[in-house]
């Protein structure tokens, strides 16, 4: 397969306008197909799984920066510490803590996104307001080896853009809230394919867009 060159210069275009940054998402996608992409300029990458992410980085060029945004399991942030350029999913302070440990280990500072859990199912990830608003920052903030840099959300699975809409204001507002507190906050990580446009609007800087390039991806 070919990725989708007329889809990916329109997200470019249409983001820029906005500001945001296009993480293309190429979990289960090819070397190939990220090379394509890759020879267009484009450098952030998004995937799920640790072991495909250390797989692709291997073979491919090492100015690619490369975000984990699936759930990430404490056992295995040391196959990715030495290389991550963002980890978008961190959904509890134990993850971050595990982070720190492993970058300290290696010698970076690693940038890490809270994950914030706005949508109706039960089966996504993440931290709700109250877990933030008793987190111990300046716990947090000790941590020298990992930078939180803001937040991410995933949307209700819906077709109620209305409810998709709200579920993204409320977490701007969280996003407003911290970085007034939190200096080192500038990103805010929600929208994909079928929900950017929204997202955007509501004050996304970062999106997560795998289908719209490369199209559906395997099972």
């Amino acid at each position: 397969m070919s990725i989708n060159r007329i889809a990916y210069e329109q997200l470019i275009a249409d983001l820029g306008s906005h500001r945001a940054t296009l993480v293309a998402v190429s979990k289960t996608k090819s070397v190939e197909e990220i090379k394509e992409l890759y020879d267009l300029g484009h450098r952030d990458f998004g995937e799920n799984y640790e072991q495909e992410v250390v797989d692709k980085h291997s073979q491919l060029p090492e100015d690619i920066r490369w975000h984990f945004i699936g759930h990430l399991q404490s056992n295995k942030v040391r196959k990715i510490a030495p290389f991550i350029h963002l980890v978008q999913s961190v959904d509890s302070f134990k993850l971050l803590k595990e982070i720190n440990k492993h970058a300290e280990k290696n010698n970076r500072v690693i940038n890490c996104l809270l994950q914030v859990h706005i949508a109706e199912e039960e089966t996504k990830f993440g931290l709700d307001e109250e877990m933030l608003l008793d987190a111990n920052f300046s716990e947090l903030y000790q941590l020298k080896s990992v930078k939180v840099r803001g937040l991410m959300g995933m949307a209700s699975f819906t077709d109620d853009m209305d409810k998709v809409k709200s579920e993204f204001r409320y977490l701007k507002t969280l996003f407003d809230k911290f970085k007034q507190i939190h200096s080192t906050f500038d990103i805010l990580s929600m929208g994909m394919s079928a929900d950017y446009s929204i997202a955007v609007e509501e004050g996304s800087t970062m999106v997560r867009i795998g289908s719209l390039i490369f199209g559906e991806r395997e099972q």
